[in-house]
C-alpha cells in the first residue's frame, strides 16, 4: 500500500530521527522506534496479531482499535502512516466479515476530530488509557456507518432516477455501463466513457455532450480537458460532509 501511495519503491525506515510533533507548538510528543530491525520486528508482532483473530475472544471493533493504534505508534515508514492506518481499518472489518466492501469512511470523522484522535492516541502512550481510545473508535465507527448507509441510499436513488430518465429522454444512448459510468466518480471524462463502453472517442465525446444538454452532467473545461460533473451527486458528497 505505501508503495502505491508513494509510487516509489521504498519499505520500512532504517534511519533513525523520525519524531511526532505538535503542529502548533513544535513540541517532540512521541518518539516511535528508532531501529529498523525494532520496526520490523513489532511489524511482524503486529501481523500475527491481525491474523489469529479467529482465536480472540475481542470483538473484531475492539481489535481494529487495537490495532490502528499499534501500527500508528510504530509508524513504520517515513511518511504516509495516517492514510495507511485508516485503509487498514477499513480492510480489517472487510477481512472480519463486518463489511462486504471497503466503504465504512473513517477518515473523514477522524480528520474532524483530529486533536481529540490524537489526544487519545497519545493517552495510551503516556498513561496507559485503552479505554477512552478504544470508545472513541467505536463511537467514530458508529457515526460513520450511519452516514455511509444514507449516502448509499442516496447513490441508489440517484442511480435509480438518472436510469428511468436517460431512457426515457436518451433512449438511443442509454446502457448499464454509461449508467455506471457517471456514477463511478463525481464526474467523468471522454476518456473513461470510451474506455468504459468500448466506443469511439467521437462516440463518447457525442454522448457526454448529450447528457450534459439534457441536464444529467454539468460541462466544465479546465485547460484542455472536459470534465463532465454528476453535480446531483457532487451536492450528496457535500451536504453529508456539511459542506455549504
Amino acid at each position: 500500500m505505501f508503495q502505491l501511495l508513494k509510487r516509489r519503491d521504498s519499505r520500512f525506515r532504517v534511519t533513525p530521527g523520525t519524531t511526532l510533533k505538535n503542529d502548533l507548538t513544535g513540541e517532540v510528543v512521541y518518539i516511535p522506534p528508532q531501529d529498523g530491525r525494532e520496526i520490523e520486528a513489532a511489524m511482524a508482532a503486529l501481523e500475527r496479531f491481525i491474523n489469529i483473530d479467529e482465536l480472540s475472544p475481542l470483538d473484531p471493533l475492539i481489535r481494529m482499535a487495537l490495532i490502528h493504534h499499534q501500527f500508528e505508534s510504530i509508524h513504520p515508514f517515513p511518511d504516509g502512516n495516517g492514510r495507511i492506518g485508516r485503509i487498514l481499518n477499513v480492510l480489517y472489518l472487510t477481512r472480519s466479515g463486518l463489511l462486504e466492501i471497503p466503504v465504512l469512511y473513517l477518515s473523514r470523522h477522524i480528520s474532524r476530530t483530529k486533536a481529540e484522535y490524537y489526544r487519545l492516541l497519545q493517552g495510551v502512550r503516556t498513561s496507559g488509557d485503552w479505554e477512552a481510545w478504544v470508545l472513541y473508535i467505536l463511537a467514530a465507527v458508529a457515526e460513520t456507518a450511519q452516514t455511509t448507509l444514507v449516502l448509499v441510499e442516496g447513490v441508489r436513488s440517484q442511480m435509480a432516477s438518472v436510469k428511468k430518465r436517460l431512457r426515457a429522454d436518451l433512449p438511443a444512448i442509454y446502457s448499464q455501463d454509461l449508467l455506471n459510468n457517471l456514477f463511478r466518480h463525481p464526474y467523468t471524462r471522454i476518456e473513461f466513457v470510451e474506455k468504459d463502453l468500448a466506443v469511439t472517442r467521437q462516440t463518447a465525446a457525442k454522448y457526454l455532450d448529450r447528457l450534459a444538454t439534457h441536464g444529467f452532467v454539468t460541462k466544465q473545461r479546465s485547460g484542455r480537458s472536459n470534465y463532465y460533473v454528476n453535480t446531483a451527486l457532487v451536492r450528496l458528497f457535500l451536504d453529508l460532509s456539511g459542506t455549504p
